[in-house]
């Protein structure tokens, strides 16, 4: 066997590392770091951005850096929008029903019992809603560009004290939700409430909500609801909401054409690591709360009864309030249409 000196391995350590420069640098182009908006802590929301950064320090030698800043150390989270428009930040995510005025047509992929069957069904609907004219239009108004959706799976509830067994026994509960979802759960007599992810744990705690609909499993785990409550719902599914990686206009703009190319290119992977968060979280989250928590399960008599009650009724209402505004029914059309359904 032939030794190696220390000169050689030094020689041997040197070419290594500029192949992997070499690597590491598909895209050349100049030093640039972007910083995104962000709250609460990693988790599986943030694994598309937090692969989105990845991709994009590793293809340009990490000559492009997206620094990913949580906890609402920029801006606060119901303030992403404002902080894009004033090109605070270049990038943030944001949830579509911690603000609806700013984002009256996007609140659409909040109506209750949207087709989103699947993982696919989920991305069609959000793309197409995504290159909507009304959505573009609203969005450009805060300097702000959808890159990908955190493609949110469908809600469900966690609570504390009676389970309620039986659709009525909604009527007289708080619940955390917004948008579509908590037009729904009004029409079964709950009252909503809109608090912000991070306060929901100490309103279950101490009881000034009775129980919380999050993107199922993942979002209740985060933020260890299952810490302060005594069951879940399975089945209900009434709806999800929308919060998008976005991207300041203006700086999108100013990029050399070579980054704007490797965000298109690197999208897909970005979207597949998002999905993939979910399913695996999934594995990891149901065993723990079947053993845990008491499971709600509805008949399906009784799914198609609040569907009947809380879909397109609430969808409708949805539509009339924001006649005049922009297509409002188009947009609902549109959501369907993307998954060969028609409204």
């Amino acid at each position: 066997m032939t030794r190696i000196g220390a000169t050689g391995l030094a020689l041997l350590a040197a070419i290594g590392f500029a192949a992997a420069g070499a690597r590491a640098a598909e895209v050349d182009g100049p030093k640039l770091n972007w910083d995104v908006s962000l709250w609460g802590k990693k988790r599986a929301f943030t694994a598309g951005v937090e692969r989105l950064s990845a991709l994009v320090a590793e293809k340009t030698g990490g000559n492009w850096t997206i620094k990913l800043h949580y906890g609402g150390a920029l801006s606060k989270s119901r303030e992403n929008l404002d902080g894009l428009s004033v090109d605070a930040f270049q990038a943030a995510m944001f949830c579509n029903f911690y603000h609806p005025k700013k984002n009256p047509a996007l609140m659409s992929l909040t109506m209750p019992f949207l087709p989103m069957s699947d993982w696919a069904n989920n991305r069609k609907i959000r793309d197409a809603v995504y290159a909507h004219p009304a959505v573009k239009t609203e969005l450009a108004k805060w300097n702000a560009m959808t890159y990908v959706s955190s493609y949110l799976p469908q809600y469900e509830f966690l609570g504390k004290g009676k389970p309620p067994a039986t659709l009525a026994d909604w009527k007289g509960l708080t619940v955390r939700a917004g948008g579509g979802v908590a037009r729904a759960m009004k029409v079964l007599g709950a009252t909503p409430t809109t608090s912000t992810a991070t306060e929901v744990y100490t309103g279950i705690q101490q009881g000034t909500m009775n129980a919380v609909s999050f993107p199922f499993t993942y979002a209740h785990v985060a933020y260890k609801i299952p810490e302060v409550a005594d069951w879940y719902t399975a089945n209900l599914a009434p709806g999800t909401s929308d919060c998008p990686v976005a991207f300041s206009v203006n700086a999108h703009k100013a990029l050399p054409a070579q980054y704007r190319k490797l965000l298109d290119d690197v999208k897909e992977d970005v979207i597949a690591t998002q999905i993939q968060a979910y399913v695996t979280m999934d594995k990891k989250n149901l065993p723990m709360l079947k053993q845990k928590l008491k499971e709600v399960r509805y008949s399906d008599e009784q799914l198609a009864s609040f569907r009947a009650a809380a879909g397109k009724p609430v969808i409708e209402a949805w539509i009339k309030d924001n006649e005049g505004k922009f297509d409002a029914r188009g947009v609902i059309q549109t959501i369907f249409k993307a998954v060969g359904q028609t409204y």
